[in-house]
């Protein structure tokens, strides 16, 4: 005759036998490889919106001023100041600037302050997480 056992799941059955069932495991492993394909996905999409975002030079805050070549921004009448780059500039283009390339459409001189600019952006303004994106290692 069969013993009538207390109601037990089958976790806490497994749990009880100090043996993790083969079912139990593979479930386990299931979860962890839909983890792991999810993740890079997000992972490379980083990546790629990290080259494709945009930095405005100057910003929304300081809009209508020229940049110095320290990368202060400046009223217009200030000698040596260039003016607004009239377009923004991707991540990779950034990047590539930081690395000794000139931003596309700027003379060095010109390049130089946009970069000096940029590396001023603080939090809360236009671009900055886009370099500080830029600033992450991958």
């Amino acid at each position: 005759m069969k013993e009538d056992l207390p109601s037990e799941s089958p976790a806490t059955a497994d749990r009880n036998d100090g043996v993790v069932s083969r079912r139990r495991a593979l479930m386990m492993g299931a979860v962890t490889a839909s983890a792991v394909v999810s993740i890079k996905p997000a992972l490379a999409q980083t990546a790629g919106s990290v080259l494709n975002c945009e930095i405005p030079v100057p910003g929304n805050h300081a809009a209508g001023g020229y940049i110095a070549a320290d990368g202060t921004v400046v009223t217009v009448d200030t000698p040596g100041a260039f003016p607004a780059a009239g377009r923004k500039f991707t991540g990779e283009e950034v990047r590539q600037a930081m690395n000794g390339r000139t931003l596309p459409g700027t003379s060095y001189e010109q390049s130089q302050a946009y970069v000096n600019y940029i590396r001023r952006l603080q939090s809360g303004q236009s671009g900055f997480t886009c370099y500080a994106s830029l600033q992450m290692p991958r």
